[in-house]
Protein backbone atom coordinates (compact mmCIF):
# COMPACT_ATOMS: atom_id res chain seq x y z
CA UNK A 1 0.00 0.00 0.00
CA UNK A 2 1.24 3.13 -0.88
CA UNK A 3 0.65 6.91 0.40
CA UNK A 4 1.59 9.86 -1.27
CA UNK A 5 1.84 13.12 0.57
CA UNK A 6 1.88 16.95 -1.68
CA UNK A 7 3.47 19.54 0.00
CA UNK A 8 1.83 22.52 -1.77
CA UNK A 9 4.61 25.26 -0.73
CA UNK A 10 7.16 23.48 -2.17
CA UNK A 11 5.44 22.05 -5.42
CA UNK A 12 6.46 18.66 -4.22
CA UNK A 13 5.54 15.60 -3.34
CA UNK A 14 6.74 11.98 -1.71
CA UNK A 15 5.42 8.53 -1.84
CA UNK A 16 5.66 5.96 1.07
CA UNK A 17 5.18 2.70 0.86
CA UNK A 18 2.91 0.63 4.05
CA UNK A 19 4.07 -2.92 4.55
CA UNK A 20 1.54 -4.72 6.17
CA UNK A 21 1.86 -5.12 9.51
CA UNK A 22 2.00 -0.76 9.36
CA UNK A 23 -1.64 -0.78 7.07
CA UNK A 24 -2.93 -3.04 10.64
CA UNK A 25 -2.01 -0.07 12.76
CA UNK A 26 -3.39 2.28 10.95
CA UNK A 27 -6.38 0.34 10.66
CA UNK A 28 -6.52 -0.32 14.00
CA UNK A 29 -5.90 3.31 14.83
CA UNK A 30 -8.93 4.38 12.82
CA UNK A 31 -11.29 2.20 14.22
CA UNK A 32 -10.12 1.80 17.54
CA UNK A 33 -9.91 5.87 18.54
CA UNK A 34 -13.93 6.14 18.17
CA UNK A 35 -14.68 3.18 19.78
CA UNK A 36 -12.38 4.17 22.81
CA UNK A 37 -14.46 7.57 23.22
CA UNK A 38 -17.86 5.74 23.45
CA UNK A 39 -16.51 3.29 25.75
CA UNK A 40 -14.94 6.05 27.47
CA UNK A 41 -18.05 7.65 28.05
CA UNK A 42 -20.12 5.20 29.27
CA UNK A 43 -17.78 4.78 32.06
CA UNK A 44 -18.04 8.08 33.18
CA UNK A 45 -21.75 8.03 32.74
CA UNK A 46 -21.46 4.55 35.12
CA UNK A 47 -19.15 6.41 37.95
CA UNK A 48 -21.16 9.30 37.95
CA UNK A 49 -24.69 7.57 37.80
CA UNK A 50 -26.91 10.76 37.91
CA UNK A 51 -30.07 8.85 36.14
CA UNK A 52 -29.84 5.89 38.63
CA UNK A 53 -29.74 7.87 41.69
CA UNK A 54 -31.67 10.69 41.02
CA UNK A 55 -34.81 8.67 40.89
CA UNK A 56 -35.01 7.03 43.99
CA UNK A 57 -33.92 9.57 45.81
CA UNK A 58 -37.15 11.56 44.06
CA UNK A 59 -39.31 9.03 45.06
CA UNK A 60 -38.11 9.42 48.69
CA UNK A 61 -39.02 13.28 48.88
CA UNK A 62 -42.44 12.74 47.03
CA UNK A 63 -43.63 9.70 50.16
CA UNK A 64 -42.02 12.61 52.77
CA UNK A 65 -44.22 15.21 51.09
CA UNK A 66 -47.29 12.68 51.32
CA UNK A 67 -46.56 12.46 54.98
CA UNK A 68 -46.22 15.71 55.99
CA UNK A 69 -49.56 16.17 54.03
CA UNK A 70 -50.73 13.42 56.18
CA UNK A 71 -49.30 14.78 59.60
CA UNK A 72 -50.94 18.37 58.64
CA UNK A 73 -54.77 17.32 57.79
CA UNK A 74 -54.53 15.02 60.89
CA UNK A 75 -53.52 17.27 63.00
CA UNK A 76 -56.39 19.99 61.80
CA UNK A 77 -58.65 17.42 62.77
CA UNK A 78 -57.58 16.82 66.11
CA UNK A 79 -57.52 20.76 66.46
CA UNK A 80 -61.29 20.87 65.35
CA UNK A 81 -62.15 18.22 67.72
CA UNK A 82 -60.85 20.01 70.23
CA UNK A 83 -62.10 22.88 69.56
CA UNK A 84 -65.62 21.25 69.51
CA UNK A 85 -64.97 19.78 72.90
CA UNK A 86 -64.04 22.99 74.31
CA UNK A 87 -67.61 24.69 73.35
CA UNK A 88 -69.12 21.87 74.25
CA UNK A 89 -67.89 22.18 78.02
CA UNK A 90 -68.50 25.79 77.63
CA UNK A 91 -72.13 25.16 76.72
CA UNK A 92 -72.16 22.87 79.93
CA UNK A 93 -70.28 25.21 82.51
CA UNK A 94 -72.65 28.01 81.97
CA UNK A 95 -75.99 25.56 82.45
CA UNK A 96 -73.56 24.36 85.90
CA UNK A 97 -73.34 28.18 86.66
CA UNK A 98 -77.27 28.60 85.87
CA UNK A 99 -77.94 25.90 88.04
CA UNK A 100 -75.62 26.61 90.72
CA UNK A 101 -77.00 30.48 90.76
CA UNK A 102 -80.17 29.58 90.93
CA UNK A 103 -80.17 26.24 93.98
CA UNK A 104 -77.75 29.17 95.89
CA UNK A 105 -80.93 31.55 95.80
CA UNK A 106 -83.87 29.14 96.86
CA UNK A 107 -81.22 27.71 99.48
CA UNK A 108 -81.20 31.16 101.06
CA UNK A 109 -77.41 31.33 100.71
CA UNK A 110 -77.04 34.74 99.00
CA UNK A 111 -73.97 35.72 101.14
CA UNK A 112 -70.90 34.72 98.78
CA UNK A 113 -70.30 31.37 100.85
CA UNK A 114 -70.99 29.71 96.99
CA UNK A 115 -70.62 32.04 94.23
CA UNK A 116 -71.12 31.03 90.30
CA UNK A 117 -70.16 33.98 88.71
CA UNK A 118 -66.27 34.10 89.71
CA UNK A 119 -63.49 32.77 88.09
CA UNK A 120 -61.92 30.49 90.79
CA UNK A 121 -58.64 30.84 92.34
CA UNK A 122 -55.52 29.13 90.84
CA UNK A 123 -52.02 28.52 91.79
CA UNK A 124 -48.91 25.79 91.97
CA UNK A 125 -45.49 25.35 90.61
CA UNK A 126 -44.50 25.11 87.28
CA UNK A 127 -43.93 21.48 86.77
CA UNK A 128 -39.93 20.88 84.82
CA UNK A 129 -37.97 18.44 84.09
CA UNK A 130 -38.45 15.43 85.05
CA UNK A 131 -41.89 16.47 86.80
CA UNK A 132 -43.03 17.03 82.96
CA UNK A 133 -41.95 13.75 81.48
CA UNK A 134 -45.07 12.40 79.38
CA UNK A 135 -46.63 16.34 78.64
CA UNK A 136 -47.21 16.90 75.42
CA UNK A 137 -47.18 20.22 74.43
CA UNK A 138 -50.04 21.92 72.27
CA UNK A 139 -50.71 25.56 71.48
CA UNK A 140 -50.47 28.21 74.23
CA UNK A 141 -53.90 29.51 73.65
CA UNK A 142 -55.52 26.24 73.23
CA UNK A 143 -53.81 24.64 76.66
CA UNK A 144 -54.96 28.04 78.49
CA UNK A 145 -58.01 28.01 77.60
CA UNK A 146 -58.96 24.51 78.50
CA UNK A 147 -57.07 24.56 81.60
CA UNK A 148 -59.65 27.35 82.49
CA UNK A 149 -62.45 25.25 81.56
CA UNK A 150 -61.29 22.33 83.61
CA UNK A 151 -60.37 24.57 87.23
CA UNK A 152 -64.08 26.12 86.77
CA UNK A 153 -65.87 23.20 86.14
CA UNK A 154 -63.91 21.74 88.76
CA UNK A 155 -64.42 24.70 90.69
CA UNK A 156 -68.86 24.61 89.92
CA UNK A 157 -68.93 20.77 90.59
CA UNK A 158 -67.36 20.73 94.34
CA UNK A 159 -69.24 24.16 94.97
CA UNK A 160 -72.85 21.65 93.52
CA UNK A 161 -71.22 18.85 96.14
CA UNK A 162 -71.55 20.61 99.05
CA UNK A 163 -74.66 22.67 98.21
CA UNK A 164 -76.22 19.30 97.75
CA UNK A 165 -75.00 18.13 100.87
CA UNK A 166 -76.35 21.34 102.62
CA UNK A 167 -79.61 21.21 100.99
CA UNK A 168 -80.24 17.53 101.45
CA UNK A 169 -79.53 17.92 105.15
CA UNK A 170 -81.90 20.40 105.58
CA UNK A 171 -84.22 18.47 104.16
CA UNK A 172 -83.70 15.62 106.13
CA UNK A 173 -83.62 17.97 108.81
CA UNK A 174 -87.41 19.14 107.85
CA UNK A 175 -88.26 15.75 106.70
CA UNK A 176 -88.12 14.00 109.96
CA UNK A 177 -89.20 17.00 111.91
CA UNK A 178 -92.53 15.92 114.02
CA UNK A 179 -95.48 18.61 112.94
CA UNK A 180 -99.38 18.77 111.89
CA UNK A 181 -101.79 16.54 112.00
CA UNK A 182 -102.14 12.65 110.64
CA UNK A 183 -105.10 13.38 108.86
CA UNK A 184 -106.41 15.28 105.88
CA UNK A 185 -109.56 15.86 106.96
CA UNK A 186 -111.63 15.05 110.57
CA UNK A 187 -111.59 16.39 113.78
CA UNK A 188 -110.31 15.86 117.20
CA UNK A 189 -112.66 13.70 119.12
CA UNK A 190 -110.89 13.10 122.29
CA UNK A 191 -107.71 14.60 123.67
CA UNK A 192 -104.17 12.96 125.60
CA UNK A 193 -104.99 12.35 129.23
CA UNK A 194 -107.28 11.23 132.20
CA UNK A 195 -110.79 10.54 130.29
CA UNK A 196 -113.65 7.98 131.22
CA UNK A 197 -113.56 4.97 129.09
CA UNK A 198 -116.49 4.70 126.31
CA UNK A 199 -116.56 0.99 126.83
CA UNK A 200 -116.75 0.74 130.60
CA UNK A 201 -117.75 4.28 131.68
CA UNK A 202 -114.59 3.76 134.25
CA UNK A 203 -111.40 7.00 134.33
CA UNK A 204 -108.88 5.48 132.18
CA UNK A 205 -105.51 7.24 130.81
CA UNK A 206 -105.56 7.96 127.37
CA UNK A 207 -102.01 7.67 126.29
CA UNK A 208 -102.42 9.26 122.51
CA UNK A 209 -105.42 11.56 121.17
CA UNK A 210 -107.98 10.71 118.19
CA UNK A 211 -109.10 11.92 115.09
CA UNK A 212 -112.35 11.31 113.94
CA UNK A 213 -113.28 11.31 110.43
CA UNK A 214 -114.46 9.83 107.36
CA UNK A 215 -114.44 5.65 107.02
CA UNK A 216 -111.35 5.36 104.19
CA UNK A 217 -110.00 8.81 104.51
CA UNK A 218 -106.17 8.96 104.26
CA UNK A 219 -104.12 9.03 107.21
CA UNK A 220 -100.59 10.50 106.70
CA UNK A 221 -97.15 10.27 108.53
CA UNK A 222 -96.68 13.38 110.13
CA UNK A 223 -92.93 12.66 109.62
CA UNK A 224 -90.21 11.12 107.76
CA UNK A 225 -88.68 7.54 109.08
CA UNK A 226 -88.30 3.91 109.07
CA UNK A 227 -92.01 1.49 109.57
CA UNK A 228 -91.13 -0.84 112.41
CA UNK A 229 -94.68 -1.90 112.63
CA UNK A 230 -97.60 -3.02 110.10
CA UNK A 231 -100.02 -4.92 111.28
CA UNK A 232 -102.88 -5.85 114.13
CA UNK A 233 -101.99 -5.02 117.74
CA UNK A 234 -104.01 -5.85 120.69
CA UNK A 235 -106.24 -2.96 121.23
CA UNK A 236 -104.78 -0.91 118.78
CA UNK A 237 -106.21 -3.32 115.62
CA UNK A 238 -104.61 -2.41 112.52
CA UNK A 239 -101.66 -0.28 113.57
CA UNK A 240 -98.58 1.36 111.64
CA UNK A 241 -95.53 2.22 113.81
CA UNK A 242 -92.75 4.85 112.56
CA UNK A 243 -89.60 5.57 113.71
CA UNK A 244 -88.33 8.80 112.96
CA UNK A 245 -84.78 9.11 114.87
CA UNK A 246 -83.52 11.43 117.34
CA UNK A 247 -85.93 9.23 119.70
CA UNK A 248 -88.86 10.07 118.70
CA UNK A 249 -91.60 7.44 117.21
CA UNK A 250 -95.26 7.57 116.23
CA UNK A 251 -98.35 5.05 116.36
CA UNK A 252 -101.36 5.50 114.12
CA UNK A 253 -104.20 2.34 115.17
CA UNK A 254 -107.87 1.18 114.24
CA UNK A 255 -107.06 1.17 110.97
CA UNK A 256 -109.04 0.25 107.93
CA UNK A 257 -106.03 -1.23 105.77
CA UNK A 258 -102.63 -0.24 106.19
CA UNK A 259 -100.61 0.79 102.68
CA UNK A 260 -96.92 0.36 104.21
CA UNK A 261 -95.22 -2.46 105.79
CA UNK A 262 -91.94 -2.83 108.26
CA UNK A 263 -89.10 -2.06 106.52
CA UNK A 264 -90.25 0.56 104.32
CA UNK A 265 -89.17 4.38 104.04
CA UNK A 266 -91.58 6.53 104.31
CA UNK A 267 -91.67 10.61 104.01
CA UNK A 268 -93.60 13.09 105.80
CA UNK A 269 -97.02 13.47 104.51
CA UNK A 270 -96.97 10.33 102.67
CA UNK A 271 -100.75 8.07 103.18
CA UNK A 272 -99.76 4.91 105.26
CA UNK A 273 -102.99 4.16 105.62
CA UNK A 274 -107.12 4.12 105.78
CA UNK A 275 -109.07 5.26 108.40
CA UNK A 276 -110.80 2.62 109.94
CA UNK A 277 -112.62 1.24 113.35
CA UNK A 278 -110.36 -1.77 113.98
CA UNK A 279 -109.48 -3.11 117.35
CA UNK A 280 -110.77 -1.53 120.61
CA UNK A 281 -113.31 1.22 119.09
CA UNK A 282 -116.48 2.82 118.79
CA UNK A 283 -115.83 4.41 115.14
CA UNK A 284 -113.92 5.49 112.54
CA UNK A 285 -111.21 7.38 113.65
CA UNK A 286 -107.65 7.03 114.25
CA UNK A 287 -105.48 6.80 117.67
CA UNK A 288 -102.53 8.77 117.08
CA UNK A 289 -99.69 8.59 119.83
CA UNK A 290 -95.96 9.82 119.96
CA UNK A 291 -93.02 8.43 122.08
CA UNK A 292 -90.13 10.37 123.08
CA UNK A 293 -86.86 8.00 124.11
CA UNK A 294 -89.30 4.83 124.54
CA UNK A 295 -91.97 7.00 127.07
CA UNK A 296 -95.09 8.61 125.46
CA UNK A 297 -96.00 12.23 124.80
CA UNK A 298 -99.02 14.90 124.14
CA UNK A 299 -99.48 14.23 120.62
CA UNK A 300 -100.31 18.33 121.05
CA UNK A 301 -97.54 19.92 121.24
CA UNK A 302 -96.52 18.88 117.93
CA UNK A 303 -99.88 18.68 116.10
CA UNK A 304 -99.55 22.48 116.84
CA UNK A 305 -96.13 23.18 115.48
CA UNK A 306 -95.69 24.22 112.16
CA UNK A 307 -93.76 23.03 109.34
CA UNK A 308 -90.55 24.06 108.76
Amino acid sequence: MKIIVVDKRLGASRAITLGKWSRAVLSLCAIGLPLGMVGLGYQLAQAVGVPESLAPLQDEVEAQNEAIADLRADAERRLQSISLTVAEMEARLVRLDAMGTRLTGLAGLDDGEFDFSQTPALGGPLSTGEDAEGFTAMPSTLASEMGDLEARIADREQQLDFLQAVLSNRQLQKDVFLSGRPIKKGWLSSPYGQRKDPFNGQSMWHQGVDFAGKLGSDIVAVAGGVVTWSGERYGYGEMVEINHGGGYSTRYAHNKENLVKVGDIVSKGQVIAYMGSSGRSTGPHVHYEVYKNGRPVDPATYVRRTRR
